[in-house]
């Protein structure tokens, strides 16, 4: 095995991709295009004063961008962060698994210590939970031994919440260092498990690989892209989704267009993005209802976990050196 690169070395950025012609992701069954729907599971991993923080939460919440409460715990944020835990979470496993549909959970390990039991009914209806690390928090700035404790305190979490011991194989930050990847693999390397891909990254409509960021050339990483532009945050920011039909007609109209192109020889995969307190809110529930149901109703779709496009994207694509 090579030296270990620095936690700060990255590749060139790629602006060229697959080019003008991808490769065909050959889905299983012929399918033109894999879905693959996501629940940010965070309830309890936010800043709080009874997490130990300095301050109150203040991202992603109804009434809009605000300044945090300091010293004090901001109860109006609380209870809406505990209402994707205690309804909003249920209404969309409900939708799911009505429809046999396998998705992914972003989740937060504090967050499933906080309920846990979401943590078993996610893994009993044949979910997959990705990592969303041990707390909902910004590690940007943080220094590298920090967020390797959150890291591995995350494994652990999962460890004591999944029914079976599962450790989750894939990765999302949201709001990564510049030493994510390398810490995360590292971590993964030293405790023998498993690191299937990150989705920390919007660059592409397929997976894609990446030199890892510890092994060097090597050994490939592969990267799931994740979106911003079909996800549900959008609710809470300006200019965004104005009402539940507008976030409706934006993931059918990226639907539509990707379907089409699958149609004609060039399938890929989307992600829609969802909050459990955000689409779990009946407000906004039929929106995501009304575009389960219309992609169910469409032939040669494969819906399915990060984990399962990683394992297929794997079988036709390895890494080159």
């Amino acid at each position: 095995m090579p030296s270990p690169v620095s936690l700060t070395n990255f590749p060139p950025r790629d602006f060229s991709g697959y080019g003008r012609f991808p490769p065909n992701p050959n889905w299983p069954n012929g399918a033109k295009i894999a879905v693959n729907f996501v629940i940010n599971y965070e309830e309890g991993g936010e800043n709080s004063l009874d997490n130990g923080d300095a301050q109150a939460e203040s991202n992603l919440q109804e009434t809009g961008p605000k300044p945090p409460l300091v010293g004090e715990r901001d109860i109006p944020m609380e209870t809406q962060f505990e209402y994707g835990s205690r309804r909003g979470m249920w209404r969309l496993l409900n939708l799911f698994e009505k429809h046999n549909m396998h998705i992914t959970i972003y989740a937060v390990g504090k967050a499933y210590e906080s309920q846990p039991e979401i943590a078993r009914a996610c893994e009993e209806g044949g979910h997959e939970t990705a990592s969303h690390c041990y707390r909902w928090i910004n590690y940007t700035h943080m220094d590298a031994e920090s967020e390797e404790k959150l890291i591995r305190q995350a494994i652990d979490s999962f460890r004591n919440t999944s029914p079976s011991g599962k450790v989750p194989v894939g990765w999302y930050y949201g709001r990564p260092s510049p030493r994510s990847r390398a810490l995360v693999s590292k971590v993964y390397r030293e405790l023998g498990l498993e690191l299937l891909y990150n989705s920390d990254t919007y660059a592409d409509d397929l997976p894609y690989w990446i030199p890892d960021p510890i092994a060097g050339p090597e050994e490939g990483l592969l990267l799931v892209p994740y979106t911003y532009d079909s996800n549900d945050f959008k609710f809470y920011i300006a200019p965004g989704f104005a009402s539940s039909m507008a976030y409706y007609e934006h993931i059918k109209n990226s639907f539509d267009t990707l379907y089409e192109e699958g149609q004609n020889g060039q399938p890929a995969f989307m992600t829609v993005a969802l909050h459990a307190r955000m689409l779990g809110r009946p407000g906004r529930f039929p929106a995501i209802k009304q575009f389960v149901e219309y992609i169910t109703n469409k032939p040669d779709v494969w819906v399915a976990t990060r984990e399962e496009i990683a394992r297929h994207w794997i079988t036709q694509y390895p890494y080159k050196k």
